[in-house]
């Protein structure tokens, strides 16, 4: 009865599009081991494509309720704790009562439970007592403390911890900031400072150096435009994160913590000696075997959910071909990253235990900005045609498009209409450059994993198959093709603005009722594809057997998290799996 419910009322949501919230079927459900989740902020990302992944592995994913953890821009209706930015003292309490429970398992966001959330921690530069519901205060230390300390009397517990190093400016739309701001602050982050090593790695000492240029010298302010609060506030909330950071490092370091995993990423950055170097040393010094501080922050809980799976798995490890596209992979794969590709690529290899190899059991395809822009054909032939050629042989494949929008539309149109999208591992291509290469291979390599593990559950398959149209139909569809028509649309013809629809006051019925029309007609072709296509069930399906087909790929529910134009959330429901499709353009013919 209660799928009955939840699916006609998925299905009345579909078809008035005016629902906001996600509401997914019962079939989602899964009765596998509980995880408590404190997530990053609201945004997608961290909800329900978490879900989705947790899902697919047979976990129980519990979160609090959206309100505690949800980010609000300048403008925007408040909270319900009267603030922008999450219910730190509501989401201790929540993970406190969840250890009184009997959960034993915990991927928390430390940027969500100190601050608030990701944005709120670029901006937060004092420290802030928070009051529980029984009326004590706890200082920031005394609540981090005592949550680790909790936390680790339970022995049976397992625990990964979410940190992010602070990026180089904070939010334009949030708190006071604006673009010049930003631009003005990210000029000075990115300034080389004097590099600290060994022993002078210290917070005191780093702290010391943020006005410093690398030759030792005061930065003077004038010359990025800048004025001294701006400054003060700015390098303020930068030590507050360093600090707790700090301390959260020096706690799990202590007997009794050997159940703890910390994984910090590195947001917004830049492959100078800025702001961010002597902080990232000084967090990496502090890491112990099975820590990670990687490129990418919304990806952070993609790579925890898969790494605990790895771990109670007893994952060994696999083989992984690795080819590039595009002749830039020894380059950063956009403006944000501190590393090139290839070196980004080899620390996620390490995290996931894969080993690269001339024949391994995972092939992984990567575009990258194009080199010759006159090849650009090229590099997509080549790539669509290597992907065929494993699919037809049975190989787990994964895709990564790095390439940065320089491609267009050629290379999503030639995957759509010569390869089966939906007989992937994992695709990764939508967002921020930094964030692709975890989010592909956490997905990828969760997937194999189960895989290997035994025959997916149905609904295993089904959580597998949205992550999977979730990543292709938002990077196929709306990054490159319908977001620019509701740019065009928010600032032409409604004089908005489509980085706050609240500022100035904006017909936001009108830019969805716009998204569905538009999506509605861009994602055909996608959804014909995978429609089509067969996903395996097996680690090396044979030709005519060992995949089941997909059955049919309904979206609806649209909404803009934070109400703005730069990523969307969907709802996606699926029809009934089927026997094993022929194959798209005939690729299983015996």
């Amino acid at each position: 009865m209660k799928q009955r419910i939840l699916a006609a009322l998925l299905a009345c949501l579909l078809l008035s599009g005016c629902a906001q919230t996600p509401v997914y079927t019962a079939e989602e459900e899964v009765n596998g081991p509980a995880v408590a989740y404190v997530p990053l902020d609201d945004r997608p990302d961290n909800v329900e494509r978490v879900q989705y992944l947790a899902w697919s592995l047979g976990y129980d994913l519990q979160m609090p309720q959206a309100d505690d953890y949800r980010t609000r821009l300048q403008g925007q209706p408040l909270n319900e704790n009267g603030t922008q930015y999450g219910d730190r003292a509501d989401l201790y309490e929540w993970v406190l009562a969840q250890e009184e429970a009997g959960c034993d398992r915990y991927i928390l966001s430390m940027d969500q439970l100190l601050s608030g959330g990701l944005v709120n921690s670029r901006s937060m530069w004092e420290h802030e007592s928070v009051t529980l519901s029984d009326g004590t205060t706890l200082t920031e230390p005394e609540r981090l403390s005592a949550l680790l300390e909790t936390l680790a009397r339970d022995g049976n517990n397992q625990v990964w911890l979410l940190d992010s190093v602070m990026r180089l400016a904070p939010t334009v739309g949030y708190d006071h900031w604006d673009l010049d701001g930003y631009n003005a602050l990210r000029a000075y982050g990115m300034a080389g400072r004097p590099v600290l090593e060994g022993e002078a790695l210290t917070v005191e000492a780093i702290e010391a150096d943020y006005r410093l240029g690398s030759d030792g010298s005061q930065l003077s302010l004038g010359e990025f435009g800048l004025e001294e609060w701006e400054v003060e506030e700015y390098l303020s909330a930068r030590s507050r994160k360093l600090e707790l950071a700090g301390q959260m490092m020096e706690t799990v370091t202590g007997d009794g913590y050997g159940n703890f995993h910390v994984l910090i990423g590195i947001d917004d950055s830049s492959e100078e000696d800025s702001i961010q170097k002597n902080e990232i040393a000084y967090l990496c010094s502090l890491l112990r075997p099975g820590d990670a501080l990687l490129s990418g922050v919304d990806d952070l809980a993609f790579k925890a959910v898969t790494r605990l799976y790895l771990d109670e798995q007893g994952w060994d490890g696999a083989t992984a071909t690795v080819r590039y596209y595009g002749g830039t992979e020894d380059q950063p794969a956009c403006a944000y990253d501190y590393k090139p590709l290839q070196e980004i690529m080899a620390e996620h290899f390490d995290f996931f235990d894969l080993q690269e190899s001339s024949d391994g059991e995972l092939q992984i395809l990567v575009l990258t900005q194009p080199l010759d822009e006159a090849a650009a054909q090229n590099y997509c032939n080549s790539l669509v045609m290597d992907l065929r050629q494993c699919q037809i042989q049975g190989q787990p494949v994964i895709v990564i498009d790095a390439g940065n929008g320089r491609y267009g539309t050629q290379f999503h149109e030639m995957l759509t209409e010569q390869t089966e999208l939906g007989g992937l591992l994992s695709y990764a291509g939508f967002l921020d450059m930094a964030i692709v290469t975890g989010t592909a291979l956490s997905h990828g390599v969760a997937r194999y994993a189960r895989l290997e593990a035994g025959k997916p559950s149905d609904a295993e398959n089904r959580a597998f198959a949205r992550t999977l149209a979730d990543s292709i139909l938002k990077d196929f569809c709306y990054k490159n093709i319908v977001r620019d028509k509701l740019l065009n649309y928010i600032r032409g013809d409604l004089g908005a603005n489509p980085d706050n629809f609240w500022q100035p006051e904006t017909n936001r019925n009108a830019i969805r009722q716009m998204l569905e029309r538009e999506m509605e007609e861009c994602t055909k072709p996608v959804i014909r594809n995978l429609e089509s296509s067969n996903m395996a069930v097996v680690p090396h399906p044979a030709p005519t057997g060992d995949r089941i087909g997909w059955g049919s790929v309904l979206l609806g529910n649209y909404r803009f998290p934070w109400d703005r134009a730069f990523e969307i959330g969907m709802d996606i429901e699926l029809g009934a799996f089927t026997a094993q499709h022929k194959g798209i353009y005939e690729m299983y013919t015996p």
